[in-house]
């Protein structure tokens, strides 16, 4: 219907122009007019469009209709019907062109899409190396060697972004060259064959066997030619490409710095070894990660191997003398610059300067003597060593002491057994490469180490064989065959993976690596080893030893490392899973993390010393104060003065002691008690329970911060002084101001006799033993001394009810009386029997007389202020004891400023010091900080650490692959 309506709309158009241009000058002519009408009915019609007749109007007369004036018309409605006459084939033409327009136009943009869809699934496809684009050279030229252990080497060349034609000629003449001595290579070794094979199984041809075999020399000297020239044009590639790798290392230099670089893949797995290093696997996890375990006997060269490898003279060297005395752990990796570092260091040393190695080697030699204890000779603990450079093989090599075969003097006696245990340690490891040097310079009869590897891989799959020195055994060695023989494999009952024969220099400790590689160069190219075909090529130089470990390394590596990673991830889950059932509420905390609370809480505990009130410190002061010095004025000064009987004499008496007092015992034995007292208040600080909060793993931490701050805190030298001053003042003050002071002195004095008269009848009970209450109630007897004491004392009581005034000293002549009258009774006694025994009851009775008189001087204060004399009530023993009280008091107040102003401060730095001292001491953090809880906590934190180092390895071994 759509159809029709279209046609009738065209129709209606056309008659309306007719009707339009009968009125219109230069208006359409009524034929063009119907021509169109007609073509639009019958193209818009569904069944009239298949009879359409055929039109013959040409495309400019079509085109003249667009001049029509089409803004006036109007549309009226025609009657649909069939007009069979009618021919308008210009716009059915039209109508299709619109069409293809849109067909073209809809399929180049779909096109588009699908095109544009297309190569962004291919973009996404490929990975992003935006990353590394920094260290991709603009012209790459690398030789991969892949070297298969005991076969001959293969080369292959690979150019990536050759640069100018030049550079593109150049290389591929090279790489033609280079297989046509392959080529060449091949044929002269095949015919060789053939030659020796003729030679050896046609006996007809005895006449031609002179020009036979000089043709066979012939032909394996211009093999062994080849194979030099081959060897040298491969050194001159490698070089080559190490000088330009280099360069491409140290291109933008400084943008290089700038950088956040990523660590290499050889630096990551050093990492987990040097955690797996630390870890005390008391939870069965065995470290099985591969690294190359280099062993040897004495003096063999294993370090010359290795600093051959490393391409510095690194190591300590001595002629033969132990030389290493503990392992060294090398991690070789690739670098612009060839420096050299320790895990524990930020210094690079610069192996291109002399300075730089002496410095290197003098520090190694320094880490080995620390290492090794007092009595012994070597040392189980491993020095980490970092070595980056350009065209240095990757791989971890760990060079331990040599073996030897005797205990010379100067060693410990068990250093052959510990040399042995440490190298059995490292070669029991099933992952381990073994990297057995030989001296081939001396007879392998006498050869130690062989056995020894041999034991620990019987079948040869993880060892490689070095022969040392191959130089000198050329020399000295009657039949070179024996050097095939070893190389073979045929002399030793061990096994290897594969043999090499290298020279290390001649023996001069002066001798620079690169000299030693000309030499060893130079010798094996005249060497009759080679000539002879004694030794391949590919199993010659420490060069090709170096690729080959690096090789079976990485092999190695690939191999074993997820396995590893899956054993790690088995010990942390049981270790997690024991915390959870033995400390579910707690943090998992490790050691440092433990010592960071405890130092938080010392400091805190430190800090609230300045928070005590200065009552608390002046009251424990006074009190501390007395209780030292109250002997001594109770015995050296108020005693021997009261004991005069005179007022004048006793005063007298009192200020020469105290002034002696003060000026030489006072002053210091106030400084003692506030220390004691400081001391008495940190400790009760650091040791107070802190309710359910407290920790009992911090006690033994906390009582070693308190006995080290102790040691080492001193009292500011000038206190005494000052302090010295104030105390004479305060005693030369006899001015009681008010009845308070006058009753507080009073009180003190009292309280002061009292504790002397109940020392001294406990000493009397002592002397005599139990009176008849405790006799009859507790079944004690006194003892024969005992009673000698008793009938003496009551002897002197006697005496003293006569004359209550008797002075402190008994006559001669009293003393006799005494005896005499013992005698009497049957008593035996000795005069200084008796002058003991008097002094206690004399003691007694002097100390109740002078309590009885406190109470008399209760009222003796209005005496006192007015300066009456009364014999009854002079009071000098109150004064007395005033004015101790007063010093007390006023010497307390002193220290108390003294210790909050500036002893809590110096006492809270020492505190500081020594938790910072502790905090860089990992023996005594371990040491203080012990217990299952911490160790499960060092264990998981270990085991995490290492997997996490192990996965992000593992994930960069994938990522390069």
């Amino acid at each position: 219907m759509w159809r029709l309506r279209r046609a009738a709309v065209a129709c209606e158009v056309c008659q309306s122009l007719v009707k339009h241009s009968s009125g219109t000058k230069g208006s359409l002519p009524l034929q063009k007019l119907h021509l169109v009408s007609r073509s639009i009915y019958y193209s818009h019609h569904p069944i009239l469009k298949l009879q359409r007749p055929h039109f013959r109007t040409s495309f400019q007369q079509f085109s003249s209709l667009t001049n029509l004036p089409l803004r006036k018309l109007k549309l009226s409605p025609i009657k649909y019907g069939y007009q069979p006459r009618r021919n308008f084939w210009p716009a059915r033409l039209a109508a299709r062109l619109l069409k293809l327009r849109y067909l073209i136009l809809g399929s180049a943009v779909g096109g588009g899409y699908t095109a544009k869809k297309t190569f962004d699934q291919w973009k996404d496809m490929i990975p992003d190396l935006s990353d590394y684009k920094w260290i991709v050279p603009d012209i790459v030229w690398e030789i991969d060697e892949y070297i298969d252990l005991g076969s001959p080497g293969e080369t292959a060349f690979r150019a990536t972004d050759p640069g100018s034609e030049s550079d593109k000629r150049y290389r591929k003449g090279l790489l033609g060259e280079l297989i046509l001595l392959q080529q060449q290579i091949q044929e002269h070794e095949e015919e060789a064959r053939r030659a020796a094979g003729q030679y050896s199984t046609s006996h007809a041809q005895q006449k031609r066997k002179v020009s036979d075999k000089e043709k066979i020399d012939q032909l394996q000297e211009e093999l062994l030619h080849t194979q030099l020239k081959y060897q040298r044009i491969l050194e001159r590639l490698e070089k080559e490409n190490k000088e330009l790798r280099k360069l491409v290392l140290q291109k933008d230099d400084k943008g290089i710095h700038h950088r956040k670089l990523k660590k290499s893949l050889i630096d990551m797995y050093s990492e987990v070894l040097d955690v797996l290093s630390d870890y005390d696997a008391s939870y069965n996890t065995q470290d099985h990660l591969p690294r190359v375990v280099v062993v040897g006997d004495q003096s063999a060269g294993k370090t010359s191997v290795l600093e051959m490898i490393a391409q510095a003279r690194i190591f300590p060297r001595g002629s033969g003398e132990m030389m290493t005395r503990s392992p060294v752990k090398v991690t070789l990796s690739e670098g612009p610059h060839h420096v050299a570092l320790f895990k524990d260091s930020s210094r690079e040393f610069d192996l291109t300067k002399e300075e730089d190695l002496a410095a290197l080697r003098h520090e190694i030699e320094l880490r080995m003597r620390k290492n090794v204890k007092e009595g012994c000779t070597v040392s189980p603990e491993t020095i980490s060593l970092n070595v980056k450079g350009p065209g240095l093989q990757r791989m971890v090599l760990v060079d331990l002491p040599g073996v030897i075969n005797t205990v010379t003097s100067g060693m410990a006696p068990d250093t052959k057994e510990i040399i042995f245990s440490i190298s059995k340690a490292y070669m029991q490891n099933p992952n381990a490469i073994i990297l057995c040097i030989q001296d081939g310079s001396v007879d392998a009869e006498r050869s130690i180490v062989t056995d020894l590897v041999s034991q620990m891989d019987p079948h040869g799959r993880r060892t490689i064989f070095v022969l040392t020195k191959v130089d000198l055994a050329e020399k000295n060695v009657a039949s070179p065959s024996r050097i095939q023989q070893i190389i073979e494999g045929k002399l030793f009952p061990m096994k290897a993976l594969g043999y090499f024969a290298v020279v290390t220099g001649k023996g001069n400790s002066s001798e620079s690596i690169d000299a030693i590689r000309d030499y060893e160069e130079e010798f094996f190219q005249n060497s009759k080893l080679l000539k002879t075909s004694m030794l391949k090529a590919h199993q010659v130089t420490t060069r090709n030893l170096s690729l080959a470990v690096s090789d079976c390394f990485w092999k190695m590596v690939r191999e074993s490392v997820e396995q590893q990673a899956d054993s790690f991830k088995a010990t942390r889950f049981n270790l997690e899973t024991e915390w959870k059932n033995n400390y579910p509420r707690l943090r998992e905390l490790d050691r440092n993390e433990l010592f960071e609370k405890a130092k938080n809480e010392i400091l805190d505990e430190v800090i609230s010393l300045s928070q005590v009130t200065p009552k608390h410190w002046e009251e424990i002061l006074q009190q501390s104060l007395w209780e030292r010095v109250s002997t001594h004025v109770i015995e050296n000064i108020y005693l021997p003065a009261a004991q005069t009987m005179n007022s004048g004499t006793f005063n007298t008496t009192v200020d020469i002691k105290l002034k002696q007092w003060t000026d030489k015992q006072l002053p210091n034995k106030a400084v003692e008690v506030a220390w004691e007292t400081l001391q008495e208040e940190f400790s009760r600080f650091m040791t107070e329970p802190k309710g359910k909060e407290h920790d009992d793993i911090f006690d033994k931490l906390k009582e070693a911060v308190k006995e080290e701050t102790i040691k080492r805190h001193k009292w500011n030298d000038f206190a005494e002084d000052s302090l010295r001053v104030i105390q004479h003042n305060a005693l030369e003050d006899r001015s009681i101001s008010d009845k308070q002071q006058w009753d507080a002195a009073i009180y003190f004095m009292e309280e002061a006799l009292q504790a002397r008269l109940k020392d001294t009848e406990n000493a009397i009970e002592n002397m005599v033993g139990p009176d008849w209450k405790k006799r009859w109630l507790y079944w004690k007897n006194r003892t024969q001394e005992q009673c000698v004491h008793n009938e003496t004392k009551n002897e002197l009581e006697k005496m003293l009810k006569c004359n209550e005034e008797h002075p402190a000293y008994l006559a001669s002549d009293e003393i006799t009386t005494v005896r005499k009258n013992l005698e009497s009774r049957g008593v035996e006694v000795d005069p200084s029997l008796i002058k003991d025994t008097w002094h206690q009851v004399y003691r007694r009775h002097f100390l109740k007389t002078a309590l009885n008189h406190c109470n008399l001087c209760r009222r003796g204060f209005y005496y006192y202020q007015r300066h009456f004399v009364d014999s009854e009530l002079e009071c000098n023993d109150v004064v007395l004891f005033w004015r101790i009280q007063r010093m007390l008091a006023i010497t307390a107040n002193t220290l108390r400023q003294q210790l909050t102003n500036t002893e809590v401060r110096r006492l809270e730095k020492n505190v500081k010091e020594v938790l910072e001292d502790f905090a860089e001491d990992s023996e005594k953090k371990v040491k203080l900080l012990t217990g299952k809880r911490v160790q499960l906590a060092e264990d998981l934190k270990k085991v995490r650490e290492i997997q996490e180092k192990l996965d992000a390895f593992i994930e960069a071994l994938h990522q390069e692959k």
